[in-house]
């Protein structure tokens, strides 16, 4: 399904903060965020932590990986996905045009190529394309509205349509903002598309973003080899994934 034209979008804007730059829709909640003088760094500590499928997969293949996005936000994982870790291919599903123009105007989204392409659209509706089905390395999932209260799209039947994008190897990551019931309530409705065992999650940051991974093949590698990855990802890429091992575990059943 394609974007309605008659949706009253939030308007986007912009912020400075030294040398970092916000993107908000129509209010004051942060939406994503550049460092001016390193447009493909990531930021906040929640977006670093979207990255965290790297562990579950050999290092060396990751640029042989497709990443998909739903929700552009400032454009972080879009750009560090194709830039930084140089992977096949890199989309991101957006909504809003006008927050695709803001990341091509203000956050140096680069235009679509080869390896890189923005699809507006509905994300729930274009996930269920054929063509999704089976293919993604990665999906990291960040759908806010401008009141930034709950997750936009927040359903067993989404998060099974999720799945069904996914490699045998794949993960869905997922920021989730809120109240700790919100949390417990969509953690549940992740479990009942993925499976329980199939769940990791990280502590809360500082700012309240909790990001959950979910695999499509429930594994459990042991530790040794979650740090030696973590190491080689944070050689490789400047992440602190050594941080990570140590927030990261996964969901009991």
């Amino acid at each position: 399904m394609a974007r309605k034209e008659n949706i009253q979008y939030p308007e986007v804007n912009f912020s400075e903060e030294g040398p970092i730059r916000h993107l908000h829709l129509g209010s004051e909640w942060i939406q994503g965020s550049m460092f001016v003088d390193e447009p493909h760094k990531l930021v906040h500590e929640y977006i670093q932590r979207m990255m965290a499928w790297l562990l579950f997969v050999d290092p060396a293949t990751v640029g042989k990986r497709q990443a998909l996005q739903l929700g552009l936000g400032a454009g972080s994982l879009t750009k560090f996905c194709a830039k930084e870790l140089r992977m096949k291919n890199t989309t991101a599903i957006e909504l809003n045009p006008q927050v695709l123009h803001a990341c091509r105007g203000w956050f140096k989204l680069p235009a679509d190529s080869a390896r890189m392409q923005v699809v507006l659209g509905d994300a729930a509706q274009e996930i269920k394309q054929t063509h999704w089905q089976g293919t993604v390395d990665s999906l990291q999932v960040d759908l806010y509205d401008e009141e930034a209260a709950a997750p936009v799209l927040d359903s067993a039947e989404f998060y099974s349509d999720c799945r069904n994008t996914l490699t045998e190897e794949g993960c869905m990551t997922v920021n989730l903002f809120g109240r700790s019931s919100s949390f417990d309530n969509s953690v549940n409705k992740i479990a009942a598309a993925f499976g329980r065992q199939a769940i990791w999650t990280f502590k809360a940051t500082r700012e309240g973003n909790t990001v959950v991974l979910a695999q499509r093949t429930m594994t459990r590698p042991k530790r040794s080899l979650l740090a030696e990855r973590a190491e080689a990802i944070k050689a490789q890429w400047g992440l602190p994934a050594d941080k990570w091992v140590r927030v990261f575990k996964p969901v009991i059943a």
